[in-house]
């Protein structure tokens, strides 16, 4: 099956001139699309967010699939060349007509499908190398990495609970039985209280 993808990142710009590349290619090629996938999206976002993710599960054995140019895929190279990868491992074919690329099952396709692969590791490499790096300078500067010890906790359980913990507070019942009722340990109560200045008057931190 022949499919063909055409992208535009605005609404000010026009689906006209890609679709009028692709008919005239296969018109002189002596071919037809069968199903044509159109979208106003930018090519930043990853293919799941967009109707290209859809129709690369789609796409089987044989099929082909036809775009303007390489850069319809996505915005950055290693996007383009993880679509290329996924598209030559299923053995589906990708024609691009200003680019010329004719992208297939033959051995130099299989090369550039092993360039691909070997390019986008080498990227992912490269950015996990760059972020160990920052962190380590960070680090060494003396600045904290991540979040603060046990905020996360904190905030996820307890977040929005203010006037219900301050009542429970106030009605004398127990941090003990507070942190039962609500399902977090002790430990994390007592850091929310004291984060979030809680206690009411006439108690204390003491209280338990």
């Amino acid at each position: 099956m022949i499919y063909s993808y055409i992208r535009i990142s605005t609404d000010k710009q026009t689906l006209k001139n890609q679709r009028f590349e692709i008919d005239e290619f296969c018109r002189k090629n002596g071919i037809s699309v069968e199903k044509w996938i159109k979208e106003t999206i930018s090519g930043t976002r990853e293919p799941d967010e967009r109707k290209l993710g859809g129709l690369l599960y789609n796409l089987q054995k044989g099929d082909i699939l036809i775009c303007s140019e390489l850069a319809r895929l996505g915005r950055n190279l290693l996007m383009i060349m993880s679509i290329l990868n996924m598209c030559m491992t299923k053995g589906v074919q990708v024609w691009t007509i200003k680019d010329n690329y004719r992208l297939g099952n033959d051995i130099n396709s299989k090369v550039l499908a092993f360039a691909f692969g070997l390019s986008a590791e080498i990227e992912r490499d490269l950015i996990s190398q760059r972020t160990k790096e920052a962190i380590a300078r960070i680090k060494a500067q003396g600045d904290h990495v991540g979040r603060p010890h046990g905020a996360k906790s904190s905030e996820l359980k307890l977040t929005g609970k203010d006037k219900q913990i301050r009542k429970m507070l106030e009605q004398q019942i127990s941090k003990t039985k507070i942190a039962e009722k609500l399902g977090v340990c002790r430990t994390t109560l007592r850091r929310f209280l004291r984060d979030q200045e809680l206690f009411p008057t006439g108690l204390n931190e003491t209280v338990c």
